[in-house]
């Protein structure tokens, strides 16, 4: 397991290498909420879904992955070159014209991986709980998993899929929040405060466990942990603490690089704290 885990990090050094070099290339992006979901969505691509880089968007069969917030597009757009799913030299188009690499991800461009257009925030969740309903009916035995920030949980629309949810027994679904405290405009707690977040999902009728998302034996465990409680009759939520930009010692902690792209000078000093064997794009 230990190999395992030492792999799985070497990963995610090098797509937080793309990420940094994405955002930079186009001058545009968001480089703070993607590093810090590298590890997590690693984990995922590399260990804990079963998927096909040989795409079709029905995934029969399959686990499927939904990212609410889209923002974040550049981890996700290197975790799936990586996987297999397009070449990697394609993360060079990152928000150019033309690309299928748009900054929030779309399905007009048919990029293989994704099955929804996201980043209007607060609709993630209601179409993975459809894709979940739809694979119970089908008898599929995959998993459903999303990703959702935390500042996402100020629209409406996630509470009514929240209360959804358990009242059908959606129990094939693993939800995650990325809990880093930032949004565009400051901190959550000054925005608009969550509150206490688990009692809130155990109240509505989940099962709520939380997790280091920047900690990949932690992420392991607990994903492997809400695998075991699926099929229980209620649907699993995981809080998942995480250091916005992590990886990068000057974006860490900072609302500052929710949106904002590293100039020639901070794009250097990033990737000389991201060394990898892996081949950049």
């Amino acid at each position: 397991m230990t190999s395992d885990i030492e792999n799985l990090e070497q990963i995610a050094t090098q797509v937080r290498r793309d990420i940094v070099r994405m955002v930079h290339g186009c001058q545009s992006g968001h480089p703070g909420g993607s590093l810090g979901c590298t590890d997590y969505l690693v984990a995922l691509y590399f260990h804990i879904m079963t998927h096909n880089s040989d795409f079709n968007m029905d995934g029969t069969g399959e686990d499927l992955f939904f990212l609410s917030n889209g923002h974040i597009s550049p981890v996700w757009y290197s975790v799936l070159a990586r996987s297999g799913y397009f070449d990697i030299s394609e993360l060079a188009t990152f928000r150019k014209i033309n690309s299928r690499v748009q900054g929030h991800p779309a399905t007009h461009e048919h990029l293989p991986g994704i099955r929804i257009a996201s980043g209007s925030l607060g609709q993630g969740l209601s179409v993975a709980i459809g894709s979940a309903l739809t694979k119970k009916l089908n008898n599929d035995n995959g998993l459903v998993f999303t990703l959702h920030g935390d500042g996402e949980l100020q629209e409406g629309q996630i509470w009514e899929a929240a209360m959804f949810a358990p009242h059908n027994k959606v129990d094939n679904l693993i939800s995650t929040i990325d809990f880093n405290g930032q949004q565009i405009d400051g901190p959550t707690e000054k925005v608009l405060s969550l509150g206490n977040l688990k009692a809130k999902w155990e109240a509505f009728g989940w099962d709520v466990l939380e997790m280091n998302g920047n900690d990949m034996s932690n992420i392991i465990t607990t994903l492997e942990l809400a695998k075991s409680k699926t099929g229980k009759g209620k649907p699993i939520m995981i809080l998942m603490q995480t250091n916005m930009g992590h990886g990068v010692d000057f974006m860490m902690g900072s609302h500052k690089w929710h949106g904002v792209a590293p100039n020639d000078e901070q794009l250097a000093a990033a990737l000389d704290q991201l060394q990898s064997t892996f081949k950049d794009y």
